[in-house]
Parts: C-alpha cells; structure tokens; sequence
C-alpha cells in the first residue's frame, strides 16, 4: 500500500509525528511524508524538535531518517505523490490546519500536501483529515461538510472514553489505532470496544 502523510502546523503537529512512527517499519506500507513549514515551527516551539539543528537532534527525528520513509518537500509539487499515476492508495493529514482544510474544500493545490489530497480526491483515493481546532467556526464546519460529501473522512482527534485511557500516550495510541482502522491498516494499538 503506498501511504501519504501530511503533518501540519496545527497544535498537536507530533501526534502526526508519532502516527508515522508506530507504521514506519512496516512492509506491507510504502510512505511518503510531507512535513509542512508550518508544522516544524509548530513542532518546535511545542515539543523543542528542531528540523534544522544538527546539534541537538531529537531520538524520534533520528529514527525517522533512520526508517524507509521517503521525507518530500512540500514546497516542490513535481514530487512523485502529486501525480495521480503514480498511485497512493490513500492519504491522511495529521493534524489538518484549517488553512489546508480551507484549501482542500476549494481546490487551491499550491503546497505538496494540497496538491496531493486533491489527487485523492480526483482519484476517488481515500483522505482522511483530522482537524485540530477549537471552537469550530461555521465556515470550517462547511469546508468539513463539502469534503465529507465528497468522500473525505473527517476524523479529527477526539477520544472515545471506552478505550479507558490512562496515560497521554494511550490516548495517542486510541487515535493512531483509529485513524490506521479508517485507512484499512491493521492494528493492535488501542483497546477496542468489548
């Protein structure tokens, strides 16, 4: 299955850092991760992960240049996953900005994360969103509704308490588990109802 991931600047940018690497040794999965601008400033001034610092690098970062993954840049929309030739299965944006939500809803592909769930949309691929914002406003909860019409998952990072999360890091997992169930990625990461 060939994965995209995006991550962007939304609060909660590492939780799409930690989606990638509970999957990133897996066979069965070919990913292509796209880290936003936004999401490494994001990640910085949350978590203290600084993408352009050699002297202080962080284990997780470590590991993930480490792993298979193809790390793309999001400002070159020639890469491979802009094209809907080349084939992605499915995409999933997490955490999805309201600005790259917003763009996605209008068709504005001017960033390789836009670029490409529009090439999910036109290729009827699956997509998946997990927005992280809060209140919503009316004009995002639009922008979630059209792209629902038009078979996006909206899926954005809200517990469910059956899973009896105890920790920061179990509650993590209850979403990563959820979120890989939508995509078709089987898992035992969380603790399922019954």
């Amino acid at each position: 299955m060939k994965l995209a991931v995006g991550i962007c600047g939304a609060s909660g940018a590492m939780l799409g850092l930690k989606f990638v690497s509970k999957i990133w040794a897996r066979d069965d999965l070919e990913i292509f991760l796209v880290i936003s601008n936004g999401a490494k400033k994001t990640l910085l001034y949350e978590n203290n992960i600084d993408f352009e610092s050699l002297n202080a690098p962080n284990p997780l970062l470590q590991d993930l240049y480490k792993s298979k993954i193809k790390i793309l840049d999001d400002l070159n929309l020639g890469e491979c996953i802009s094209s809907g030739s080349f084939g992605i299965d499915a995409m999933a944006i997490i955490p999805c900005s309201m600005n790259t939500l917003a763009k996605i809803a209008c068709g504005i592909s001017d960033t390789l994360i836009t670029r490409s769930a529009i090439v999910c949309l036109k290729e009827r691929k699956k997509l998946l969103l997990a927005p992280r914002e809060m209140p919503l406003d009316s004009i995002s909860l639009n922008n979630m509704l059209n792209l629902s019409k038009e078979g996006v998952v909206i899926a954005p990072p809200i517990m469910g308490y059956y899973s009896s999360a105890s920790s920061l890091e179990s509650m993590e997992d209850f979403l990563i588990g959820k979120w890989l169930d939508i995509l078709n990625i089987k898992n035992s990461i969380y603790k399922r109802w019954g």
